[in-house]
């Protein structure tokens, strides 16, 4: 016994020489670093935040609106000379892959459009692979064509592209030369019947626009705690980011849905392209580039589904922050030797669209607040200053919430729980970056539609048990465990009080690690 405990002494002082004579030369300078290079970061991305903050203050102030800034006179019904000719043809895209949940909410959304019958075309494009959802999605169709209304149900025989690819076989059609407009509904929306009444006099009286999107409204963001989370961070995005993008460069990242886009506009872009997850940015952008202008309506809302289990939320995740920065990496010199838009436009693209939102602001939330400002407490001589690790971060997480007001007192579990999800995100951010394995992986979001809904009356649904295997996630188990170690070191040596945020992340990042989010879902 005396031996083992010698040994085991031995071993901790060796271990502990090995970490005074490395902190010091090696840690040190390494760690302060690390530390300006963070505090640059959250500079660059407090800046864009207050930038986008002023804008919108300004759009609020000043009444602006689409309407006034573009040609739009609502269409008539009735001409008598011309008829419904006057009406320009619409196509409208339903991409579906196994939708068994909501296949039926979204075909008959599209069909409940109010456009005349003879200018509109409904194109199911199902690359299903259940031989069920298959027929049941055919059976639906052919429902709905013996009601009279103009609908297609395409098949292909491979999932080649996927989305993209599916979207890109569709416009192929002989029919599809016919159409002037193409509409894009995700099968979870459901647009309102005035949808393309609203959307489609912007592209007909305005040459120069290429694209018109609307928001999403989330129809399940009351499911959990969860999906309640993912309304904060995606109210931002679209109440502020696209808002300020049409207004100010008449530019943003299409949504991949709800949204309606010139032909000769896609088409003059390059079409659909599948080099990498995110088909819609990487459409938009080339549009971007060729001078086509967007218009983004706020006002106008399609209903849509968030993701109710953590593990459809995660590969959504994943696939929405390496997509960009995998488009990054393939169009950034694309952009810079583009003449036909402006420098201030190629700017605003690379800079504020691409670096600062779509990489930065997922690396430094990680990096800085899970990684190195921890780390500064076990080396003393490395300090934080209190703007970096205090008021920025604070005036960000402010910013980011007006966009849901009647989630404000989930601010801090909100914060929490971004922080363990931007984990993910840096991740698959530098997967994209560096084009490494899962690079193009796409897995569809599971849609549950009206699966979760009982007859009881609003009683939690208990989903399906998951195998201990399948319910532990070792990396936020790991993150959490050194968060937890440095706050149990900052209560015993340190002085900057860190340890109160140290712990309830680390707990935030044990809840999500032991399979507690997104488990149970409670039904409205």
């Amino acid at each position: 016994m005396d031996t083992f405990e010698g040994v085991h002494y031995g071993i901790v002082s060796q271990m502990n020489f090995i970490w005074q004579q490395a902190r010091v030369p090696l840690i040190v300078p390494m760690l302060k670093i690390l530390v300006f290079l963070c505090l640059a970061m959250s500079i660059m991305l407090f800046v864009e935040r207050v930038y986008m903050g002023i804008v919108i203050v300004f759009l609020k102030l000043f009444g602006h609106k689409p309407e006034k800034h573009y040609k739009w006179e609502p269409l008539k019904d009735h001409d008598i000379e011309l008829g419904n000719s006057a009406f320009p043809m619409v196509l409208v895209q339903i991409p579906m892959y196994n939708e068994k949940e909501v296949y039926q909410l979204s075909i008959g959304a599209a069909c409940g459009l109010s456009w005349p019958s003879d200018r509109i075309i409904i194109q199911v494009l199902d690359d299903s692979t259940d031989p069920i959802i298959k027929n049941l999605v055919e059976v639906e169709c052919e429902r709905w064509r013996r009601k009279g209304i103009n609908i297609k149900y395409e098949i292909r025989e491979n999932r080649n592209g996927y989305k993209a690819g599916a979207l890109k076989e569709g416009m192929k059609h002989s029919y599809v030369k016919l159409c002037d407009y193409v509409a894009i509904f995700d099968a979870d929306f459901q647009p309102e019947s005035n949808y393309l009444y609203r959307t489609i006099p912007f592209l007909d009286q305005n040459p120069q626009v290429g694209l018109v999107q609307a928001r999403w409204k989330f129809v399940n963001a009351d499911e959990c705690l969860m999906t309640r989370m993912q309304e904060m961070s995606l109210d931002y995005h679209f109440l502020v980011e696209q808002e300020v993008g049409s207004s100010t460069h008449a530019f943003f990242g299409f949504n991949g849905t709800a949204g309606v886009w010139r032909i000769s506009a896609l088409n003059e872009a390059g079409g659909w392209k599948d080099r990498t997850t995110v088909e819609d940015m990487d459409l938009a952008v080339r549009a971007s580039l060729k001078g086509w202008k967007f218009v983004y309506l706020s006002d106008l809302k399609v209903k849509s589904e968030l993701p109710s289990t953590f593990k459809a939320y995660r590969y959504q995740q994943h696939r929405w922050s390496c997509g960009p920065a995998n488009l990054f990496r393939k169009m950034a010199m694309e952009i810079l030797r583009n003449k036909r838009v402006t420098m201030w436009k190629k700017f605003y693209v690379i800079y504020s669209f691409f670096f600062v939102r779509k990489i930065i602001a997922h690396v430094v939330t990680f990096t800085f607040y899970c990684v190195i400002l921890p780390a500064t407490v076990l080396v003393p001589e490395v300090e934080v200053p209190k703007w970096g690790a205090v008021y920025i971060p604070s005036i960000i997480t402010l910013l980011n919430a007006v966009g849901t007001p009647r989630s404000f007192h989930l601010l801090v579990l909100w914060i929490l729980f971004e922080n363990v999800m931007s984990m993910h995100r840096t991740k698959a951010t530098i997967i994209g970056l560096f084009e490494a394995g899962r690079v193009n992986e796409w897995v569809v979001t599971e849609k549950l539609g009206d699966a979760l809904k009982t007859k009881s009356g609003g009683k939690a649904v208990k989903k399906p048990r998951i195998r201990i295997d399948g319910r532990l996630h070792f990396l936020e188990l790991g993150v959490g465990a050194y968060l937890f170690l440095c706050g149990c070191y900052d209560l015993a040596f340190g002085k900057n009080h860190y340890f109160i945020y140290l712990f309830l992340q680390s707990f935030a990042f044990f809840v999500v690690g032991v399979g507690y989010v997104g488990i149970y879902v409670p039904s409205s």
